[in-house]
């Protein structure tokens, strides 16, 4: 396609980001997806197994792999949650909790820098468009199959 498109811009600016965050993660011995996992776990209360990968939008399979890995690094430790018998509970350990850090202040450090190049009303806009391209794909209005 020679016009931009929605798409293409929403790809192309996504790809840029997620090489630049595993591009950085690399110092800290992480990847971006085991930086938004540790990002993503409540580092007080700890986070049921079965709330993170709809929080994360991940598959099970996907997220499964990350916990093992991450786990078998000494990120993270599961503990069986008290409200629920048969649920667990991914708590981070004083390592994942550092790793946890790191990777906050990457997070904060790009946002940061966003905001010093590009003005708050169009930041506004940016996230008042993100809003409604999830609402419509949420509420299946792109595609709408036909009834016939």
């Amino acid at each position: 396609m020679k016009e931009l498109t929605i798409d293409y811009a929403l790809r192309a600016t996504w790809q840029a980001v997620s090489k630049m965050y595993n591009e950085e993660a690399k110092h800290y011995g992480l990847t971006m997806a085991i930086g938004f996992t540790l990002l993503s776990i409540d580092p007080k209360k700890g986070t049921p197994s079965t709330a993170l990968g709809p929080k994360m939008g991940m598959e099970a399979t996907s997220l499964s792999r990350i916990l093992k890995n991450i786990e078998e690094r000494g990120y993270i430790q599961r503990k069986p949650n008290p409200k629920d018998g048969r649920g667990v509970l991914i708590h981070l350990t004083a390592l994942g909790l550092e790793k946890r850090k790191d990777s906050k202040d990457v997070v904060l450090r790009f946002n940061e820098v966003v905001r010093e190049h590009v003005a708050e009303e169009d930041l506004t806009s940016f996230f008042k468009t993100a809003m409604v391209i999830n609402k419509l794909i949420t509420d299946k209005k792109v595609y709408i199959k036909s009834t016939n």
